[in-house]
């Protein structure tokens, strides 16, 4: 396996150095070649996407993770959009930054450059090896990809098609490895190749990304973890908009990181605004866990935990809250949350602007769903995932968060 992993690594590095003085025109040519590969082996992708599937339910996964593994034509073909819609992205790569002159004559410009070589740790949708191929691709950057073991088979007949198409291109097809054994021992030697690797982003659940801040050697970029709240404030006009906004955020792909997993709703509007909404949740299969408030208003659902607060469900349940006023929904949110993505649903202006300015989080929403925290739904093409943290990325990642930066000075014989 070491062996295997090294020899990936030391490719994945020469591909880089390529990488980063190839031409836009050959990487976009590539990402354009990459997405016909995948449409023209779009049955070899949804055979190997089946057998996933029939070896997750004979293993007992839930509704939710078979959502998440799951391949149709509709979703390959998304997949190919998505590496259409990257090559046609601005280059993220070159860009002037900044420029000055020092008193001593000294010319110093600031570009925007490539990472180098970008580990990218995945569970179970398959989608992200097109994702996070394309836009470390795009960005000059090889990348070596870890999938889950359950959605292996797909992982390695999409990455097979995109390999392909890059040699096509006259690119490396180091520029995307991926990890044929999916073992946990893998992935702990990925996590520790600091001399092959210069990032590490981890994309799932919280174990996951708990594991990788245990064991990597690497820097980390931590992502996934998405435990969403929407507000309902008292200053809430419009209540059909709201059950709306509420019923897409959590109802629309409930196993994401960016659905709802909490809805706070202000005293002064609960009666008015939480049994009609609840009766329409229920009725689309959703398990609302309420807080002894909301349950004197709902009868029959079942009592909110504190782990039910802390919880990302990534399924069809609610936890719901009545809070007093708008500084106990934020400190909520700040208590409980994720940093991920929280939403106020308000027409009083300063109450909206209290809640963005107050709320730790990487978005924050003024009457709008949760849903909206995507790469694609940003403008940025797709994403390599939701970033938690503060340091160099946060929110959606796209290909200006996978560049870092150079200094390029011109000078005329001047010592110091």
């Amino acid at each position: 396996m070491m062996k295997e992993l090294t020899q990936i690594g030391k490719e994945a590095r020469e591909a880089a150095i390529k990488l980063a003085i190839s031409g836009i025109e050959r990487r976009n040519a590539a990402l354009r070649l990459m997405a016909g590969a995948l449409r023209a082996g779009e049955k070899a992708i949804l055979s190997a996407n089946a057998e996933d599937i029939r070896n997750a339910k004979e293993a007992g996964k839930n509704a939710a993770f078979i959502e998440r593994l799951t391949l149709n034509p509709a979703r390959v073909e998304a997949m190919a959009v998505g590496l259409e819609k990257v090559a046609a992205l601005e280059d993220p790569l070159g860009r002037v930054l900044g420029g000055w002159k020092r008193p001593n004559g000294l010319e110093i410009r600031k570009l925007s450059v490539p990472l180098g070589v970008i580990g990218i740790i995945y569970e179970s949708r398959p989608n992200v090896t097109a994702d996070a191929a394309a836009l470390c691709l795009k960005s000059g950057n090889a990348c070596i990809l870890r999938g889950g073991s359950d959605s292996i088979r797909s992982n390695l007949a999409i990455a097979e098609l995109l390999r392909g198409a890059i040699e096509q291109a006259g690119l490396p097809a180091g520029s995307v490895s991926i990890l044929r054994d999916p073992s946990r021992e893998a992935a702990v030697a990925l996590m520790r190749m600091h001399e092959h690797l210069d990032l590490l982003i981890p994309r799932g659940g919280a174990s996951l990304i708990q594991n990788v801040i245990k064991n990597a050697r690497v820097p980390v970029i931590e992502t996934g973890t998405g435990n969403c709240h929407i507000y309902v404030d008292q200053g809430c006009a419009d209540l059909k908009m709201a059950e709306e906004v509420v019923v897409n955020a959590k109802v629309s792909r409930p196993s994401v990181c960016n659905a709802a997993e909490t809805l706070l709703v202000h005293s002064a509007v609960a009666k008015a605004f939480l049994p009609g909404c609840v009766k329409r949740l229920q009725a689309q299969g959703v398990e609302i866990r309420g807080c002894a408030k909301t349950q004197r208003l709902c009868p029959g659902i079942k009592r909110a935990t504190q782990a039910d607060y802390y919880a990302e469900f990534l399924d069809l349940i609610l936890a719901v809250r009545i809070v007093p006023d708008l500084d106990s929904a934020i400190a909520h949110v700040n208590k409980y949350g994720t940093k991920h993505s929280e939403a106020i649903l308000t027409q009083d202006l300063d109450s909206a602007a209290k809640f963005q300015a107050a709320v730790d989080a990487a978005v924050v929403y003024v009457n709008a769903s949760t849903r909206f925290t995507d790469g694609g739904e940003f403008g940025f093409g797709a994403e390599i995932g939701i970033s938690n943290q503060k340091l160099h990325a946060r929110g959606p990642m796209g290909l200006e968060q996978l560049t870092t930066i150079k200094y390029l000075v011109q000078g005329g014989g001047q010592v110091r």
